[in-house]
């Protein structure tokens, strides 16, 4: 038991989803009416199309997926991803404490009824349209896919690699296409992961502080 506890102590790190889940439904309840609306005139020109439900909440799989795989093939990949979620993960919830954000894009009724509007029905009744920038789905799709892109064990697989760019892509048109985001909240949330890609993969953080452990001559 020791040893398996040895092992896998770096999983202590996954608590941070309680406190994520505690402040989220904090601002969930808490911004309801009173809100900035986010809006740009390319959201007009978006269509609602009810289809997108399917990879939006693919999303979920994705990010777990993710996750569960870094955890058990490799500790570095795993604190990498980690950082990088959890570091855009905490900024959406300042913002959303801070600035009380939501849109007003959602169809007010459907004009046809299938599976996928009543998916996108229940999707709107268990999520809000508040609390909107950036997109998490958005994020964290990008740092999904960008961990499969610098995995040591991920990289040299083609397959993976296009199907989590596809999936990644479909995630981040879903946001729109079924009126859960607008551009802003998608383009904030590409721009923030751009950031922290650089910080987390291309400078690489971690590396960066071990050398400057080093004894200095």
């Amino acid at each position: 038991m020791k040893k398996l506890l040895s092992k896998y102590q770096h999983l202590w790190i996954l608590s941070y989803f309680i406190i994520y889940l505690v402040w989220f439904g904090y601002v969930e309840k808490t911004v309801t009416n009173h809100f900035h609306v986010i809006h740009v005139a390319l959201d007009d020109y978006i269509p609602f199309c009810e289809y997108f439900v399917i990879p939006y909440l693919l999303w979920f799989g994705y990010v777990a997926w993710g996750v569960v795989f870094t955890a058990f093939r490799n500790k570095s990949d795993f604190y990498k991803l980690c950082g990088f979620l959890f570091t855009g993960m905490t900024v959406f919830l300042i913002i959303s404490t801070v600035y009380p954000n939501g849109h007003y894009l959602r169809p007010l009724y459907f004009s046809h009824h299938n599976v996928f509007t009543t998916l996108c029905g229940y999707l709107y009744s268990a999520d809000t349209a508040t609390n909107l920038f950036p997109s998490i789905h958005v994020y964290n799709s990008i740092g999904i896919h960008l961990m499969v892109v610098n995995s040591n064990e991920l990289k040299h697989k083609k397959t993976v690699q296009i199907v989590s760019f596809i999936l990644c892509v479909s995630i981040i048109l879903s946001t729109m296409f079924i009126k859960q985001h607008s551009v802003f909240d998608v383009s904030t949330a590409i721009i923030l992961g751009f950031v922290m890609n650089h910080l987390i993969y291309v400078r690489d953080w971690g590396k960066v502080s071990a050398k400057s452990m080093l004894p200095q001559h």
